[in-house]
C-alpha cells in the first residue's frame, strides 16, 4: 500500500480494518503513516514524504527525491510480489507505480478514483493503464470509468461511516478543554508544509480580524506532527500566541467542537460536510501552479461539498480573493447565521445530512470484497 498525507493515511488505515478482518494474517507494507502503522503496517517510508503542493513548481523541487522513492519501492515490490498492490489516491506517485507493477503481473487496486470529473479528463487512460480495479468513494464514478473500459466499485466514503449523523458538539469541547458555550471556529489551513506556509498567515490573520469584532470568539487548530511547530510559528506571528488553541492532531474533534470552519479546500472539507458544519473555504498556492490548475479545471467548484451538492452552498475564496478580511467577514456572516438559526443554515445542514446518508455505506467490507475479487481474477 502507498498512501500519502493524512488523509490517505486515515482512509488505508480504515480499509486495514477491513482486510485484517477476513484476513487475520494480513501483512501490510509500503509507504504509510501513523493509523497505518498503529494496525500494523511496515512502512518503509511515511506518507508525509509524498506531501507535495500545487501543481508545477512546488513538485518539481522535490520530483528526484519522489522519483527515487517510487523506483526504490517498486524494485522492491517486484522482488517481493504482493498478492496486491494498493495506491491509496495520491495519483501523481500511486498511478505511475502501479503502472509499472502491472505490467510485470502484480495485481493493482487504486483506491479514490482521481478526480477526473473535476479536472485533468485525459487521466482516464493513466488509470486503464494502471489499475486492474477502482475503489471509488463517489457513487457516479462507477459508470464514468465503466464508459472508459475500467473496472470499478462504489465502496461509500469512508469517513461517512466514521463521522457521527449527530456530532457531540458538548463532548468534544470539553475533550479539548473548550467552553460549552460561546462561538467557536476552526481554523484548518492543511497538513503539507507549503499549504501552511500559504494558507496559515492569512488564516491567523482572519482571526485577528474576528477577534476584534467579537473578543469572545474562541480558536482552536488541529496540527499535525510535522507541521505543529510552524503552525506555532505563524500564531506568534500573528500576534494571536494565547488567543488560538494549537492540539496535536484530532482534526474531527475539532470539526466536532467548532460552530463554523475556515478551511484548505480539501478532503478536509468533506470531513466538515459530514460534521455538518459551515465553512469558508480557502487556499493559495504558487501563482504559477494556480493557473495550470484552472486551464485543466471542468467544473466552477473547488470545495468537494459544492461539488458533490452541485451549487456553492459553502463560499470559496481562492488565490487574490483569500484576503485575510474576506475570509474574516464570510466567517463572521456564519457565525451570525447560526445566532439567528438563519434558513442558510437549516437549508446547509439538510443539504449535508443528504450527503453524508449517501455516502454512508460499509466500505471496509465492500472494497475487502472487490479486493477478493481481483485476487481470484
Amino acid at each position: 500500500m502507498v498512501a500519502g498525507e493524512a488523509s490517505g493515511d486515515l482512509l488505508a488505515s480504515l480499509v486495514i480494518d477491513g482486510l485484517r478482518a477476513r484476513w487475520p494474517d494480513l501483512k501490510t507494507s509500503g509507504i504509510g503513516g501513523p493509523q497505518m502503522i498503529q494496525r500494523g503496517f511496515d512502512a518503509h517510508w511515511p506518507s508525509e514524504k509524498l506531501a507535495v503542493h500545487g501543481y508545477s513548481i512546488e513538485v518539481f523541487k522535490r520530483v528526484a527525491e519522489l522519483l527515487r522513492i517510487r523506483k526504490q519501492l517498486r524494485q522492491r515490490l517486484l522482488r517481493e510480489r504482493p498478492d496486491v498492490f494498493m495506491g491509496v489516491d495520491a495519483p501523481d506517485f500511486n498511478l505511475g507505480l502501479e503502472a509499472g507493477l502491472k505490467a510485470q503481473g502484480v495485481r493493482t487496486v487504486h483506491f479514490v478514483c482521481p478526480s477526473i470529473w473535476a479536472w485533468r479528463p485525459e487521466r482516464v487512460n493513466k488509470i486503464r493503464q494502471s489499475a486492474d480495479h477502482v475503489l471509488c468513494i463517489f457513487p457516479f464514478e462507477p459508470e464514468l470509468l465503466a464508459k472508459n473500459g475500467i473496472a470499478a466499485t462504489y465502496v461509500g466514503h469512508p469517513l461517512a461511516s466514521v463521522i457521527p449523523l449527530q456530532p457531540d458538539q458538548h463532548a468534544a469541547r470539553e475533550k479539548l478543554g473548550l467552553p460549552l458555550e460561546g462561538a467557536v471556529v476552526a481554523l484548518l489551513p492543511g497538513s503539507r508544509g507549503s499549504e501552511v506556509r500559504y494558507l496559515a498567515p492569512r488564516f491567523f490573520e482572519a482571526a485577528a480580524l474576528m477577534l476584534k469584532a467579537q473578543p469572545a470568539i474562541q480558536f482552536v487548530v488541529p496540527a499535525v506532527p510535522a507541521q505543529h511547530a510552524a503552525i506555532e510559528a505563524h500564531v506568534a506571528a500573528a500576534g494571536m500566541a494565547g488567543r488560538i488553541l494549537v492540539v496535536p492532531g484530532q482534526s474531527h474533534t475539532v470539526l466536532a467542537a467548532c460552530d463554523v470552519t475556515l478551511i484548505a479546500s480539501g478532503t478536509a472539507t468533506l470531513e466538515a460536510a459530514l460534521f455538518k458544519r459551515p465553512m469558508v473555504i480557502a487556499y493559495n498556492m504558487h501563482w504559477l501552479s494556480a493557473w495550470l490548475m484552472r486551464r485543466k479545471q471542468l467544473q466552477p467548484w473547488v470545495g468537494l461539498p459544492n461539488i458533490l451538492c452541485r451549487e456553492f452552498v459553502v463560499p470559496e475564496l481562492l488565490q487574490d480573493a483569500a484576503t485575510p478580511q474576506a475570509l474574516a467577514d464570510a466567517v463572521l456572516q456564519w457565525l451570525d447565521d447560526r445566532a439567528r438559526g438563519s434558513a442558510r443554515i437549516v437549508a446547509l445542514d439538510e443539504k449535508f445530512r443528504a450527503l453524508h446518508l449517501e455516502l454512508r455505506r460499509d466500505t471496509a467490507q465492500l472494497a475487502t470484497d472487490a479486493i477478493q475479487k481481483v485476487l481470484h481474477s
